[in-house]
């Protein structure tokens, strides 16, 4: 059984092959030998792609939680799984790390420590704040639990309404209540725009919008339109398009905070990443399910 993946040290059980020699100088018949593929991390449609050139391919397995860049290049009798649970920490983490940045001030503190100037006055603080997370997978669960530590609120929000997770269309009555939203919710065309003009304008004065999904989940006309008005803030770690052009406004918006989709590429990703895969091909190989399926065709 043969796979590719772009780590040539990757730990593969016995009786696999592993081929990690550059996709572009596979030749038709390496292509064809593969049982399972692992595009490249960040790879985009760019990585999926090669998918078509696999005929015998079973399972793409993708090293991130979004799974929309491959949608489109699968093929009947082909499994799709996706990298849950190796990206809830680091996601996470940089959600946590944005709520703190923003009400501790850390880049107004920055300037006057650029500037060698003691400047003392009264930040805010993460506690006693109402939180909204869109979506209720793992990494949103993740983020909830760590949350949990602080004195805070924290509101699920989910397609239907169940246990502990709010409707989304129970969120226009409920936004102005919150302090802080966050997204987290993979993109498919139902959420593809899912935070636009009307969303935006529901949100409390003051309130943080925090976007580590994927870009075309919000409006990017609407948020810059929103932003504009300095009622609301921003932290972006996805943007639509991507990489954010050098001309968008966003850049320059003194209420928006971005960071180049560095949510789950940080040093927890790989060791994650190579223990979901190798688990993978033992199950595999044992003829088990594998973990992490999505339902492509109903995407």
């Amino acid at each position: 059984m043969n796979i590719w993946c772009q780590w040539p040290d990757l730990k593969v059980p016995q009786g696999w092959t592993l081929h990690s020699k550059p996709l572009g100088t596979l030749s038709q018949s390496e292509l064809s030998a593969l049982d399972v593929y692992v595009p490249p991390y960040m790879s985009g449609a760019k990585g999926s792609q090669y998918i078509e050139k696999m005929p015998n391919l079973k399972v793409v397995q993708l090293l991130m939680a979004g799974f929309d860049d491959a949608l489109g290049f699968m093929r009947d009798g082909q499994t799709l799984c996706n990298a849950r649970s190796v990206h809830d920490y680091s996601t996470a983490e940089l959600a946590i790390t944005f709520m703190l940045s923003h009400y501790r001030k850390f880049a107004d503190l920055r300037v006057d420590q650029n500037q060698s100037t003691w400047n003392h006055y009264r930040v805010g603080s993460l506690a006693e704040k109402r939180i909204g997370i869109i979506g209720a997978g793992s990494i949103a669960n993740t983020l909830k639990s760590l949350l949990s530590q602080f004195p805070v609120e924290i509101e699920l929000y989910g397609r239907s309404e169940r246990a502990g997770v709010y409707s989304l269309a129970s969120l226009a009555e409920r936004a102005p209540q919150l302090d802080v939203l966050v997204l987290l919710v993979p993109l498919t065309p139902e959420t593809r725009g899912l935070i636009g003009a009307k969303e935006l304008s529901s949100l409390k004065d003051g309130a943080l919008l925090i976007n580590v999904a994927r870009g075309p989940v919000v409006d990017s006309a609407a948020l810059i339109a929103e932003l504009a008005r300095e009622r609301i803030y921003a932290a972006l770690d996805v943007t639509d398009p991507e990489p954010l052009p050098s001309d968008s406004p966003l850049w320059q918006m003194k209420n928006c905070t971005i960071t180049p989709h560095t949510g789950g590429d940080s040093t927890a990703f790989e060791p994650r990443a190579r223990k979901l895969i190798f688990e993978q091909l033992e199950r595999f190989s044992r003829g088990d399910e594998l973990i992490n399926i999505i339902d492509w065709k109903s995407q």
